[in-house]
């Protein structure tokens, strides 16, 4: 492998799309771009705004090489999403967000032919968080569409396309509640010739592979050279997981914090998952199957404290415990292990842009991830990846919880530095960081099990 140090990351995440530099010899980011990820309202369905975020990136990679020189690129993105081509390589169609809510009827019709969990590993989500339900929603709204599409990538490999021309899927997207994909065979499902889309799914490559170089008219734009590399790209979950993979052994497990919470547990066994409670398998970007839950607890981190950052104090963290204040799930009932079903606080509601709300709060996405964590039989340590890693009550927490050693990393983005490492790993790698209790052990482990409690 090329001795690349200075991998330019392509991240784009549901809240924001983000060019970010990456030093593999320090595993720092030495330069980081960001602009808002603002769906566009259509037509002809609500969509990502692709054509600003491609200006946005070739003039953020012209001047981190001018800067400091660029040797190869790396892409990681949100997962749940697919971009269809045309036969000239361009869109078909605009890429529609997963978000977006279909009628009832084209549900029914979906439902009818979605293989079976135990096939694919993907339960049935909200919206478009299956992309085979966003592709049989688009198919059945433009019924000129399939023929026109030539192609279909997923979203690391829609930039990948960009950059060099070239098609593909990725194990790790791919195998991301598609429904597409039979993870355990490591193969596509029965949906694709269901939808009558068999052979227009580009290949599925692992993320490790390099995708090709970068088109000449890029090299023209950025002032990049014309052989830089460009890696297949990784699921954003799957790269916060992949430098774990290289340097941790026997059983442990991942939470990757952001909009989404993805807790992903390694090593471990092939335990039976329910899909009413938002468990699936993801794929790892060696190809393999990894027991996952999630909830969208960055999204319900901002629904509670609507804008408010807040300084917390021991007086404020006493005063939760002692009250037994309490959120009760779930912020965003759409999503999670209990979904549908609606919030409400044990206790009287402390006001918006209070410690004792925050300190609520930051107990509430511990507790939900705790819930994730025995969903998939996880064992071993925990690593927390990402802002709440950041966030010593939602740690503490966490660790009272599951009993279990919590480690966290340093890195401000941990789905860039796993990027980057698609393209080198180093000799050696940092290892995360045990965190150590300040706060009451059996005073959060008594108020884990009081919440455990009012839900049963």
């Amino acid at each position: 492998m090329t001795l690349h140090r200075h991998i330019a990351v392509i991240d784009i995440g549901k809240t924001n799309a983000k060019l970010a530099l990456v030093d593999v010899q320090t595993l720092t980011e030495i330069a980081v771009v960001t602009r808002p990820n603002i769906v566009q309202s259509g037509p002809p369905w609500p969509h990502y705004d692709v054509e600003g975020h491609w200006t946005f990136l070739l003039d953020a990679l012209a001047t981190f090489h001018r800067d400091h020189g660029v040797d190869a690129i790396s892409i990681t993105t949100h997962g749940a999403c697919a971009a269809l081509l045309a036969h000239d390589g361009s869109l078909a169609a605009p890429i529609l967000d997963y978000e977006h809510e279909y009628p009832d009827r084209i549900i029914a019709e979906y439902d009818a032919i979605r293989p079976d969990f135990a096939q694919t590993g993907s339960p049935k989500l909200a919206g478009g968080l299956n992309i085979g339900a966003q592709l049989h929603y688009q198919f059945s709204t433009d019924p000129t569409l399939r023929d026109r599409t030539a192609q279909i990538v997923t979203y690391p490999q829609y930039w990948g396309h960009r950059l060099t021309g070239v098609a593909a899927t990725d194990v790790t997207s791919i195998g991301c509640h598609t429904d597409l994909w039979a993870p355990r065979e490591g193969m596509f499902s029965k949906l694709p010739a269901r939808l009558g889309i068999e052979g227009k799914i580009a290949p599925a490559r692992k993320s490790t592979e390099v995708l090709g170089h970068i088109l000449p008219h890029i090299a023209k734009a950025t002032g990049l050279p014309s052989g830089i590399q460009v890696s297949v790209g990784i699921h954003d979950s799957n790269a916060s997981l992949y430098p774990h993979i290289l340097t941790q052994r026997g059983s442990f497990s991942v939470v990757s914090t952001g909009t989404w919470v993805i807790v992903m547990s390694v090593g471990g066994s092939d335990t039976t998952l329910d899909p009413l409670r938002d468990t699936l398998i993801n794929v790892d970007a060696r190809g393999q199957a990894v027991p996952s839950a999630r909830f969208m607890g960055g999204r319900e981190f901002e629904m509670i404290q609507q804008g408010h950052r807040v300084d917390t104090s021991n007086h404020n963290i006493a005063d939760v415990l002692a009250a037994s204040l309490m959120i009760l799930p779930a912020v965003d009932p759409r999503t999670g292990p209990f979904r549908g079903r609606q919030m409400q606080w044990s206790g009287e509601e402390p006001d918006v842009g209070t410690g004792r709300r925050s300190v609520a709060l930051s107990f509430y996405l511990a507790l939900m991830t705790d819930t994730c964590l025995q969903l998939t039989d996880a064992s071993g340590p925990t690593i927390v990846e990402g802002p709440f890693a950041r966030n010593s009550e939602f740690v503490a927490m966490l660790m009272a919880a599951t009993n279990r050693p919590v480690l966290t990393s340093d890195a401000a983005t941990g789905t860039s530095i796993g990027a980057a490492l698609l393209m080198r790993a180093p000799a050696q790698l940092t290892q995360p960081t045990k965190s150590n209790n300040a706060y009451n052990l059996e005073s959060l482990k008594a108020y884990a099990a009081k919440w455990r409690s009012r839900l049963a």
